[in-house]
């Protein structure tokens, strides 16, 4: 009988618990596996006593709409630079070994992925990966889960900020979530209908922001949402440098001061909540897949969405380079077309 255990890591997403849920269904369920839960990421196979629990259909009542994640996660806990300062790669290959476990799915992002990838090249820890972040950045998948909830979440939150905005002929910048990529951005302000967009991708320029404001002021048009990724910088800097919002508000100040500006941190409500319906079929569809690899003894690689298929790819594909937004792509220039100011 096969005995698989199943964890994740990084940041919370949207849609984890609902590949936990395919996982035990399709494996445990219909394939009759073993299914060990290892609780808190790596940190549930390092730690004294280990974390591990059972994993059985009736655990997963509620699991397909529920956020969060029941096995917990944590993004600092890789086993090569663990809390105490030592090195525990090896000791992950041994607590499997004793606890039964033939091999790993770890659901996360790029960092869980680079210590999924090390553990199996270093020490032969059998893993199948399920590419997780709200970050959409990974490259070797076209879509992650998470990501389509969060630019719900932030074309929600636009809707309202808009008859606010506009009730008070005020200047609202909203930041999201975006740590070295814009898509949350560009695709949640497309969506709300922001009338600047600022991207990681595309420093901004101040005096096109002004332009732009002042423009919608002569129009009869003396309210603007715009919307700013949290690593987003001005044109000039060579690198984000935090305070991404405030830096816009700020300099937007300093150019037009008799605009009424303020501010919105949108943080972790982009990555906590329900999983909207096209997270919680993808979500399963992964999980399905990633049952479908270890089956079929491909170790070593990755669910991924390429070309509205669910296939696997190696999983060194996923911790080579992050996806970015393309300026010259065709998103930027819809959001051109439809008179969306990118600040550069």
């Amino acid at each position: 009988m096969r005995h698989v255990g199943i964890l994740t890591g990084g940041g919370d997403a949207p849609g984890l618990n609902a590949v936990i849920r395919a996982v035990v269904k399709y494996g445990v369920g219909q394939k009759g596996w073993l299914l060990s839960g290892v609780e808190d990421a790596f940190d549930g196979l390092v730690s004294d006593p280990l974390r591990v629990r059972r994993l059985v259909p009736r655990n997963c009542g509620g699991l397909l709409q529920r956020g969060g994640t029941v096995l917990g996660t944590t993004n600092r806990g890789d086993p090569f630079r663990w809390k105490d300062g030592h090195d525990h790669g090896r000791d992950v290959r041994r607590n499997l070994e004793r606890l039964g476990i033939d091999g790993l799915i770890v659901v996360g992002g790029d960092g869980t992925m680079r210590i999924a990838d090390r553990l199996m090249r270093e020490h032969g820890v059998p893993v199948v990966g399920v590419p997780k972040t709200i970050d959409n950045d990974l490259g070797a998948t076209d879509l992650t889960f998470g990501f389509q909830s969060a630019v719900d979440c932030v074309a929600d939150a636009l809707d309202r900020l808009h008859t606010t905005a506009e009730s008070h002929d005020r200047c609202i910048v909203v930041e999201v979530m975006g740590r070295d990529a814009g898509f949350i951005a560009l695709h949640g302000g497309i969506a709300g209908g922001a009338d600047i967009i600022l991207l990681p991708e595309l420093p901004w320029d101040i005096a096109r922001i002004a332009h732009k404001l002042d423009q919608r002021k002569r129009l009869g048009r003396p309210f603007s949402l715009v919307v700013v990724a949290e690593s987003a910088r001005p044109i000039g800097t060579a690198e984000a440098q935090g305070r991404a919002a405030e830096l816009v508000v700020e300099a937007i100040k300093g150019a037009m001061p008799e605009i009424d500006v303020r501010t919105t941190v949108l943080g972790h409500l982009q990555r906590g909540g329900s999983p909207d319906a096209f997270d919680r079929v993808l979500a399963t569809r992964f999980g399905v897949c990633a049952v479908d690899l270890v089956e079929a003894g491909r170790w070593g690689e990755l669910v991924a969405l390429r070309d509205s298929r669910v296939v696997g790819v190696p999983l060194a594909e996923a911790v080579r380079a992050n996806r970015t937004v393309d300026p010259a792509g065709e998103l930027v220039r819809v959001a051109r077309a439809v008179g969306v100011e990118l600040g550069a």
